[in-house]
């Protein structure tokens, strides 16, 4: 293992000085800004809204593309939160030691434990998704064998350390703009020619005759699905080298550039299918779309990047991300040690790698029928941990630092707050029902390790 790295005085270079925070230097430093980036690309999926587009564009009354752009604004406000508090806490775990330490204790685990249902549960939302893709084509081939394939790369990438993911990303992040570029020529040269009754307008950004906040706000409740992973990069902050400011400038630029990207493919989808309301399959639009653009080759061409991409690619990024936190929060004697252990040879938080290798078989093989209810989870808890989140920037820089600069640190973090907040409120009822089902075993299990355990003596300040 690396020595810990002793203190440098400049706080620009001060990432890795773990030692003010209570930790040695454990993980290998070896990322670099582009690497963090490329990761963040392949974890929000560039293709992303291939998978859900019917969903949001019924949801949205055809404004797909306003869904994706208020979904970007309000992720933008919540990256901003990560970047300021990933340059005063460079260290892992995410939104779990950041309200940690920007509030208390109690408020970290019970911020970690919520975004638990969104890191542990994403990586077997992503299998399924691309199992069931693969199983429409190849029918043949039980369910199993393509989660057990996907599961199996993916562990081995991860074990076998962070630099071999980083590398496995740039390849994959390329394949992906490939596809997309493609789709996206295919679709211009179709509506220039009024396939399908197609014509360049802006309805798709807004169409004052469909227009509804309160419908558009639902739909976005779906789009934000599409966003989850940006943050994920704050759970690489032990592994990243070149100063404090690297995690925050990769989180927001690779936030800006996939959502560019998500509103371009979805405005020209929705201009060459203009009735949302007669897909035959909500989950299969964006394909039929894909075909009336280029044909047969472009639908499927799209079908097997879309289950390459999220069964390999983000859930490889989605694995390492819960790892990271699974690590950090036992490092912490907030879940069982040995979750914290580091392999001698390629250290990485193996232990916990293959944890939610299993985990995701689990799930998968419980919720093979109910993949909306799974995402409803996985939206749940994303999007209440960015609450607190942005709590945690007004707390530890307001009101504990004393901080002058209120437009950074009060302004910016107070709108991402209301934004986040009205997306939660558009939840469906059954996703926060589950959520809160979940966030009344975190209390208690934090109340049995009040009870039971002595709690870990941390340098929160």
């Amino acid at each position: 293992m690396e020595p810990a790295v002793p203190p440098q005085g400049n706080q620009t270079n001060g990432d890795s000085n773990l030692e003010k925070f209570g930790y040695k230097q454990e993980l290998r430093r070896s990322l670099n800004f582009w690497d963090l980036l490329i990761y963040g690309l392949v974890f929000m999926v560039p293709i992303a809204p291939f998978g859900i587009y019917g969903y949001v564009a019924e949801g949205s009354n055809g404004m797909v593309a306003l869904a994706y752009l208020i979904g970007m604004v309000g992720m933008v406000f919540t990256a901003l939160s990560y970047a300021r508090m990933s340059e005063a806490f460079p260290i892992a775990g995410s939104v779990y030691s950041y309200a940690q330490r920007g509030i208390n204790e109690h408020v970290g685990f019970f911020a970690g434990w919520v975004i638990l249902l969104d890191y542990i549960l994403i990586p077997a939302l992503l299998y399924l998704v691309s199992a069931a893709a693969l199983g429409d084509i190849v029918p043949e081939v039980p369910m199993i064998v393509w989660l057990l394939i996907f599961i199996g790369i993916n562990t081995v990438i991860n074990v076998f350390g962070i630099e071999i993911t980083a590398k496995a990303n740039k390849v994959i992040v390329v394949l992906e703009l490939i596809v997309l570029a493609v789709f996206v020529v295919a679709a211009i040269i179709a509506i220039t020619k009024g396939v399908n009754g197609a014509e360049f307008s802006f309805k798709p950004l807004y169409d004052k005759d469909n227009f509804s906040i309160g419908i558009v706000m639902g739909a976005v409740s779906i789009a934000v699905l599409s966003f989850l992973g940006f943050d994920a990069i704050s759970t690489l902050a032990e592994e990243t080298k070149g100063g404090r400011t690297v995690v925050g400038r990769a989180v927001i630029f690779s936030l800006l550039v996939v959502g560019v990207l998500f509103i371009i493919q979805t405005w020209v989808a929705a201009l060459i299918w203009p009735d949302y309301t007669s897909f035959e399959n909500a989950d299969v639009a964006f394909y039929q779309i894909a075909e009336i653009a280029g044909g047969p080759w472009l639908k499927w061409t799209t079908i097997l990047a879309t289950a390459l991409a999220w069964g390999i690619a983000d859930a490889l990024v989605a694995q390492a991300a819960i790892s990271r936190i699974l690590y950090s929060m036992a490092r912490d004697k907030k879940l069982p040690g040995i979750l914290s252990k580091v392999h001698p040879k390629f250290q990485t938080p193996y232990v916990s790698t293959l944890l939610v290798a299993g985990i995701s078989l689990v799930v998968t093989v419980l919720f093979a029928s109910k993949i909306d209810g799974l995402a409803s989870l996985v939206n749940f808890g994303a999007l209440t941990a960015f609450l607190f989140l942005h709590l945690s920037v007004i707390n530890y820089f307001i009101i504990k630092q004393k901080s002058k600069n209120y437009f950074s640190h009060l302004v910016l973090p107070v709108i991402g707050l209301v934004i986040i907040g009205f997306v939660w409120f558009s939840l469906d009822p059954t996703s926060k029902q589950l959520g809160f089902i979940w966030m009344a075993i975190g209390i208690v299990y934090m109340i049995g390790l009040k009870l039971f355990k002595k709690d870990s003596s941390l340098n929160v300040d």
